[in-house]
């Protein structure tokens, strides 16, 4: 028996045949194709936080180990103290390096140069640091400490984690200790350098570096403001919570 209009456009062919209509255009959404699941992954990868300078020439890469306890104090805003004597660094530079020649002889070096020619003052009341006015860094020529296992073979370098833990920082512009130079109050950040063996020159004596034949590499998060004691309590809690060196000021019988 033929079915009136009104009764067909109620009949289970009509129905499937919606229901077909109505999933096509679905389709590549539920089963997404090899580029479609790539594109969507792409934005979450551009997120991730990366803890390498790499030398695309060279395919030399220099990864920044602890670099989630810097990510920490960079949050907060990175202070080091300075002194006349000299202070040590923490947290501490230490890479890994990859990339290298096995059998060629490599330098491993670092300094600190300034971020800007900026002076920076601490507010307490919004607790964030301004700039106070501009300087000049030229007075000061960036000293290079070499790292005293150079030199060595790239194989040796690759097998190790390379630290520089007894680099000292000091405000004495006379220092002949071999610290690092740095003013107070101002911006800065540590920078690795690879350095190929040249023998034209004794690079364990060298003061800056040399002209060629050197990588460089730094990371964002290193960056760090000099001071003669800590402006910001955050970090002077996470200083003393997180620097095995501060045992002392951690143990409440000691401190009584």
């Amino acid at each position: 028996m033929a079915l009136s209009s009104r009764a067909h456009a109620f009949s289970v062919e009509a129905l499937v045949g919606r229901s077909a209509k109505r999933k096509v255009p679905d389709g590549p959404d539920e089963e997404p194709g090899a580029g479609c699941r790539q594109s969507r992954r792409a934005p979450d990868a551009e997120k991730r936080p990366k803890a390498a300078a790499e030398s695309r020439e060279a395919g030399v890469q220099v990864e920044l180990q602890g670099s989630e306890l810097w990510r920490r104090f960079h949050e907060i805003g990175t202070e080091m103290i300075i002194t006349k004597a000299g202070r040590r660094m923490f947290p501490s530079v230490r890479v890994k390096v990859k990339g290298l020649e096995p059998l060629k002889q490599y330098y491993i070096a670092i300094d600190v140069v300034p971020v800007d020619s900026k002076r920076y003052r601490y507010v307490y009341h919004s607790s964030q640091w301004m700039v106070a006015g501009n300087t000049d860094h030229s007075c000061i020529t960036p000293r290079l400490y070499i790292h005293p296992d150079s030199p060595c073979s790239g194989e040796t370098w690759m097998r190790q984690i390379i630290s520089f833990d007894r680099v000292k920082l000091t405000n004495n512009e006379m220092d002949d200790k071999g610290h690092i130079i740095l003013q107070s109050m101002h911006k800065y950040k540590p920078r690795v350098h690879v350095i190929a063996q040249d023998s034209r020159f004794d690079l364990a004596q060298i003061q800056s570096l040399p002209a060629e034949g050197v990588q460089t590499f730094s990371f964002q998060e290193t960056e760090f403001t000099t001071v003669t004691a800590y402006q910001n309590q955050q970090i002077t809690k996470l200083k003393i919570d997180r620097n095995p060196f501060a045992k002392g000021f951690r143990d409440p019988g000691r401190n009584r």
